[in-house]
């Protein structure tokens, strides 16, 4: 249900005291990281001893560009992976069980069966 969107620190003013990936990890909310596909190797370093090596992890690349491309992976997978595809910028991290779409399940807030105040039954 939860979303974080953060950054991790390379060139930029540090992070706020208690915003680090690891008390975003322990939250189970899925993490939106962006501005840090150079700063993979620390993201890796901090996330893993939260949510193990088998955390699921998506790179998305030119998001939303018509040469946008997905990279899915582990924790323990996703930096090669990376390397493999020559990504060096414009990407977005994203770490949690939402990105494992075999194990999630659908919203049914827009299916035609589904009935609300918005959209009651005809």
């Amino acid at each position: 249900q939860t979303v974080i969107l953060t950054r991790t620190a390379v060139r930029s003013s540090p992070m706020p005291p208690g915003e680090d990936l690891a008390t975003y990890a322990r939250s189970g909310a899925t993490l939106a990281i962006h501005l840090s596909i150079n700063n993979l190797a620390r993201v890796v370093r901090e996330l893993e001893p939260v949510l193990g090596r088998n955390a699921p992890v998506v790179v998305v690349h030119r998001a939303s560009w018509p040469d946008q491309r997905i990279l899915r992976g582990t924790l323990a997978t996703i930096r090669a992976r990376v390397k493999e595809a020559g990504i060096t910028r414009t990407a977005l991290i994203l770490v949690g069980g939402a990105v494992a779409a075999e194990d999630f399940e659908d919203s049914r807030l827009y299916a035609p069966n589904h009935h609300h105040i918005l959209r009651p039954r005809r």
